[in-house]
């Protein structure tokens, strides 16, 4: 159980299953779990540890202090060379896992030790097999309650932990007043959400790129144009490489009394001749099509490929779909408008309407929201014009574009106290 060096690179280890365990003898091994992947996604707001196996995992999960330790005791699973690297997996600018070492704790039982840098408040949950994944185990290490003021220094972790204790409607909206002066001379306020992010890649294309990547890179580049703007002010659901679920990306575009609302993302198709951009809205009344349709139950996917303890999440369960002003949605509609048209300058456009569907990330009651579907990372041109730093910046124009040409033709800002 001796510390394992924690090189500054995260690496991704598969076994090939029973092939490369230990060799064991013991009878029944063969009905035990076998451990086939371990992840590590450290972030500033949370770091995460995934244990992937063939069957769900039991678990019992304690503390130990000086030092301080985070210890999961996992039953009927040996040691094989997935667990073994453990300790590679810690990055040195993790800002809460120090170290990771395992052992065979007793003939069936492995235990996890995670020395920490800080105090934390760990959340273990598990997660049934869902696109591609199988039986996780996943454990949340986040900043321990009063530890620091991180209420106020980052409004995205107390989002989190308001929705890890399913508090997360009840804090809705948000009574923090706005900076500067009230009135005309409070700056517009623009949510970009790079979609994806931490376990949940998105897309990948065909060259190994990944659509939570590519996100991210273009929401950078529009996020710098916002801000260059003296009347605007731009924020982002996710700044790196971490997942947030759905529900929170809304509400911190509510908590922040956002104007609008940009979702971005670089999708796959099954056929590689698709291609072109394409801009969506919320529908009150169904998709407008089959793609939109189809679309829409893809990303609305995502809480389960990026990993949500569902119990005791009143939040999750409760759609404010019926909620959704008419307003909003053609004020939606407004600005998705002008964004396509931004992109048609660019690139082909996949339809030339702005497209509906029930997007879970787009249901902000007083928020005109789209999703921004920038090209088909399936598409082999598309992936290659997404990995480059031309048509990242050309995206992020375009939609800055369609931001100011939504203003420019008269857009109500909604009123803010």
């Amino acid at each position: 159980m001796s510390d394992l060096p924690s090189p500054g690179r995260r690496l991704f280890l598969k076994s090939a299953g029973a092939a490369l365990l230990l060799g064991v003898s013991k009878v029944g091994f063969a009905a035990s779990s076998h451990v086939v992947a371990i992840r590590i996604w450290p972030s500033s707001t949370y770091s995460r540890l995934t244990l992937e196996s063939n069957t769900p995992l039991k678990y019992k999960q304690f503390a130990l202090s000086n030092p301080q330790r985070v210890v999961m005791d996992i039953s009927n699973v040996h040691l094989n060379r997935v667990l073994n690297n453990v300790g590679k997996l810690v990055r040195h600018d993790d800002p809460y896992i120090k170290n990771a070492r395992v052992g065979q704790f007793n003939p069936t039982t492995v235990r996890l030790v995670l020395e920490l840098k800080r105090n934390v408040t760990p959340k273990v949950f598990t997660l049934d097999p869902v696109a591609g994944m199988k039986n996780r185990l996943v454990l949340d290490l986040y900043p321990a309650q009063g530890h620091s003021n991180h209420h106020h220094d980052d409004p995205l972790l107390a989002l989190l932990e308001d929705y890890n204790k399913g508090d997360l409607e009840a804090s809705q909206p948000a009574s923090a007043p706005l900076p500067g002066k009230a009135g005309h001379d409070r700056p517009i306020i623009i949510m970009i959400d790079p979609g994806h992010g931490g376990e949940d890649t998105g897309a990948i294309g065909k060259h190994k790129t990944r659509e939570k990547d590519v996100v991210l890179q273009i929401a950078r580049r529009l996020k710098a144009l916002i801000d260059k703007q003296h009347n605007m002010r731009a924020h982002m659901t996710r700044s790196e490489d971490v997942f947030i679920p759905l529900k929170v990306r809304v509400a911190k575009a509510r908590r922040l009394r956002a104007d609008l609302f940009v979702s971005i993302h670089a999708d796959a198709f099954t056929s590689r001749a698709a291609r072109g951009s394409s801009v969506f809205a919320l529908s009150k009344h169904g998709a407008t099509s089959t793609a939109a349709r189809y679309l829409a139950q893809t990303q609305n996917e995502s809480d389960l490929i990026g990993g949500v303890s569902m119990s005791g999440d009143r939040y999750l369960d409760h759609t404010m779909f019926d909620m959704v002003q008419s307003l909003t949605v053609t004020d939606s509609l407004k600005f998705g408008k002008e964004v396509l048209s931004g992109m048609g300058k660019i690139n082909h456009l996949h339809k030339k309407t702005v497209d509906q569907a029930g997007f879970a990330v787009l249901k902000a009651p007083d928020i005109p929201s789209i999703l921004v579907e920038t090209a088909f990372i399936s598409n082999l041109e598309e992936e290659r014009k997404l990995r480059t730093s031309k048509f990242q910046q050309q995206v992020a124009h375009a939609i800055f574009s369609g931001i100011k040409a939504y203003f420019a033709h008269g857009a109500p800002l909604a009123p803010k106290k």
